[in-house]
């Protein structure tokens, strides 16, 4: 059975840092291209940021880039999120996905499975 657990969430002001881990099993996390996604009150899934299983090669939204980083510890099956310069349009229910397709098409197509955890919360607030 595929499993996520996500942690490192938690409420911090405009400006500051958390980082997200992600702890994955049942299946070889080495295998695959990984993505964090994020789910505002109201919205649907937003695809923020993926890690590619072939070289480490990272992708990010626009509304990220530059203040989040992406990395994966495949010896741990471990995915991480290091968030900085947080806003509070940053503030949402994230998740580790396994991606379905190459993290190379997820700007621009749905890319992600939807078979997620149960995700860590992020709020920025002042």
């Amino acid at each position: 059975e595929v499993q996520f657990v996500e942690s490192g969430g938690g409420m911090v002001q405009p400006g500051g840092s958390l980082r997200l881990s992600c702890t994955a099993s049942g299946f070889t996390f080495s295998a695959y291209d990984m993505s964090w996604v994020r789910q505002a009150p109201g919205k649907g899934p937003e695809w923020v940021s993926g890690i590619n299983t072939r070289d480490g090669t990272t992708f990010y939204a626009d509304s990220v880039k530059g203040r989040f980083t992406i990395s994966r510890d495949n010896a741990e099956n471990t995915l991480y999120l290091q968030m900085d310069s947080l806003k509070p349009e940053d503030t949402a229910l994230y998740y580790c996905a396994r991606n379905a397709l190459p993290v190379d098409f997820c700007s621009v197509t749905p890319c992600f499975e939807t078979d997620l955890g149960q995700g860590t919360q992020v709020i920025v607030s002042s």
